[in-house]
């Protein structure tokens, strides 16, 4: 079963959202069919701690004008290197760009499908389906010197 429209739209709000505070790297992920607790996942880039808390403080005010509770937050504490957002049906990831880099989000969920994000999303900000294809079939490797599992091998 793929997202629901609302988690689908709610998504859209948070990417929208992180996106009118520079955040970089915009990915949405379908990952209905692989995950029970959640239908998507946004993960979002900041260069710094101070953007990522602007990028988690626009995304959670966008999530409450638009009547979706957060559940659950987790990484605010310290340095903020990766923070997660739980809306339920939604899951934001906003990481630093090297804790991005190195867990690799997108090569782990490469097996799901991607969810296209509206123009007014800055182009040169979302993650192209093009970008992510080149960089998984690149074999670039893990810190570890091993691929990265897929969310097929963790089934």
């Amino acid at each position: 079963m793929s997202a629901t429209q609302e988690a689908i739209d709610l998504t859209i709000i948070a990417a929208r959202a992180a996106a009118d505070v520079k955040a970089t790297s915009i990915t949405a992920i379908d990952v209905a069919e692989r995950l029970a607790l959640t239908d998507t996942f946004l993960v979002v880039s900041g260069s710094t701690e101070r953007q990522v808390r602007a990028i988690v403080d626009s995304v959670e005010e966008a999530m409450h004008k638009a009547g979706c509770k957060r559940q659950r937050r987790e990484g605010m504490e310290g340095e903020a290197h990766w923070v997660l957002l739980d809306f339920g049906i939604v899951m934001v990831h906003v990481q630093q760009d090297e804790d991005r880099e190195y867990y690799a989000l997108e090569k782990l969920w490469a097996d799901c499908p991607m969810i296209e994000l509206p123009e007014d999303i800055k182009p040169s900000e979302v993650a192209q389906e093009s970008t992510l294809a080149a960089y998984f079939s690149s074999g670039i490797e893990n810190a570890t010197g091993h691929d990265a599992a897929t969310s097929a091998d963790l089934a």
